[in-house]
């Protein structure tokens, strides 16, 4: 692992309240895994550090596949928000000597580890960037070192999107569509296990996750 490079914080706190299987939806199996297993192999396979932003329930099976110093465990979320901007505060604040960080929401299990490793290289040059996939925004996204206060004040559900406007936020063109495919609902999961790819990129990436 190379400690000179960004942490890759993977967001696993959400209520995943659109998912109306049974079941938390980055439980479900995918592969050999489930859906937060292969996003969390994905990340450690790109030698970074990764640190996980879960609630309980999660956390014991992260553990197994993180160092405990790397889970940040929140209360579960209450009524309709999941909380994004609380999720990222809390993990950019876990690793704030860190010289920046990739935000990875824990339902894209298809993202390289090449995709990350390209846009950690990029956050060494601009304050905040993307993965972009033909065009379209996708994750992860980075932000730099000097960006710390305004990522740890995020609250509630407020996400990223104010900071990627105010710093404009350069992409970084990677051959990966899976940096713009979530599992959001039992269909998306289908389709991931299926690998319809084409059908999951159609849809639009939301910027504030």
């Amino acid at each position: 692992m190379n400690t000179g490079l960004p942490v890759v914080i993977v967001l696993a706190a959400g209520r995943g309240s659109r998912f109306g299987g049974s079941g938390h939806k980055l439980e479900q199996t995918l592969g050999d895994s489930t859906v937060l297993g292969c996003t969390l192999e994905s990340a450690l396979a790109a030698q970074m550090r990764v640190l996980v932003v879960c609630t309980e329930p999660l956390a014991a099976a992260i553990r197994s596949k993180v160092a405990a110093r790397d889970v940040v465990v929140l209360p579960s979320p209450r009524g309709g928000r999941d909380g994004m901007g609380r999720s990222i505060a809390a993990g950019v604040s876990a690793a704030a000597a860190a010289p920046g960080w990739l935000i990875l929401p824990g339902d894209m299990p298809l993202v390289k580890p090449a995709t990350l490793r390209a846009v950690a290289a990029r956050l060494m040059q601009d304050p905040v960037v993307f993965a972009q996939y033909r065009g379209r925004r996708g994750h992860p996204v980075g932000f730099g070192a000097e960006l710390y206060s305004e990522l740890i004040a995020l609250q509630g559900d407020e996400g990223a999107r104010r900071l990627l406007a105010r710093y404009a936020a350069q992409p970084v063109d990677v051959d990966d569509p899976g940096v713009l495919i979530d599992v959001d609902t039992e269909e998306d999961l289908e389709r991931v296990r299926h690998g319809d790819a084409a059908e999951l990129t159609s849809r639009p990436m939301p910027l504030s996750r």
